[in-house]
């Protein structure tokens, strides 16, 4: 005779939970904790993969939002919380990057809802581990930049696109597959012809696909390969072979814990 499983019991608020780039394995254990736990989630069905919510309580209350609006889900929340439920507000990623968690925040705040952040990992981070490599290699690139192209959502002119990779860092392009071609054109103004791309489509998901190609060829291979939504693109020098190593592990570095060879 099985036991039932017990679950600790979350005060009534809203947890804005990161779900990562789609693999379960990949969440924080605090959002493993709170997925088990609450009694509602509301999540990006479009962007989260449905093998996450088999973390849930079998008698959950699960609430797709890819086909709702903000003024849509927002009164759901609010009126469960006061109901005396937790709420998990499930994005895709890392809650601090694209997620339009500003305005939710702002509402909430307002309603007297309380409320609380919980970080993922982001796909850029899933993006480098995957194809293991550093995107900060000593001598070659110190800075990453995280951006987008203009597209419905506006990009402040000063970060427009040619003027972040007129600094030729490691740049992690999000939401910009159905613009590709305005991208790869910015971006050949400033990076060789044969600066690698990292084409990254789904990454944790069970249809993930990563293609590496020169920065010339990124607009005619996101085509082949059919790619309009769920893409980041990773361009940078540190995805080609570096003779560089980090000092912080030479012989020759002194740090608090180690004195240098003398």
């Amino acid at each position: 005779m099985g036991t039932k499983k017990t679950y600790k019991a979350l005060e009534p608020a809203v947890y804005i939970v990161g779900a990562g780039p789609g693999d379960p394995d990949l969440l924080t254990v605090k959002a493993q904790k709170l997925l088990e736990s609450a009694d509602v989630i509301l999540f990006a069905d479009s962007l989260v993969p449905q093998e996450i919510l088999q973390l849930c309580r079998e008698d959950a209350e699960i609430i797709p939002t890819a086909n709702k609006t903000l003024e849509e889900i927002l009164p759901v929340m609010i009126e469960r919380v006061r109901s005396h439920k937790s709420v998990v507000r499930l994005h895709s990623g890392d809650p601090s990057l694209y997620s339009a968690i500003h305005e939710q925040m702002h509402l909430l705040a307002k309603a007297e809802i309380p409320f609380e952040v919980i970080p993922g990992i982001s796909a850029f981070q899933a993006a480098a581990a995957k194809l293991k490599v550093e995107l900060t290699v000593p001598g070659l690139v110190q800075t990453i930049i995280l951006t987008r192209i203009s597209g419905r959502t506006e990009v402040p002119d000063k970060e427009e696109l040619g003027t972040l990779a007129a600094h030729q860092a490691s740049l992690c392009l999000y939401l910009s597959a159905r613009h590709v071609e305005e991208a790869q054109a910015k971006l050949l103004e400033h990076y060789s012809a044969e600066t690698p791309v990292a084409i990254c489509y789904r990454l944790g998901w069970s249809n993930e696909k990563i293609r590496v190609v020169p920065l010339n060829q990124m607009a005619n291979c996101t085509h082949a390969e059919k790619l309009i939504r769920t893409t980041l693109y990773v361009i940078s020098p540190a995805l080609s072979p570096a003779s560089a190593r980090s000092r912080l592990y030479h012989p020759e570095h002194s740090r608090l814990f180690r004195s240098s060879h003398q």
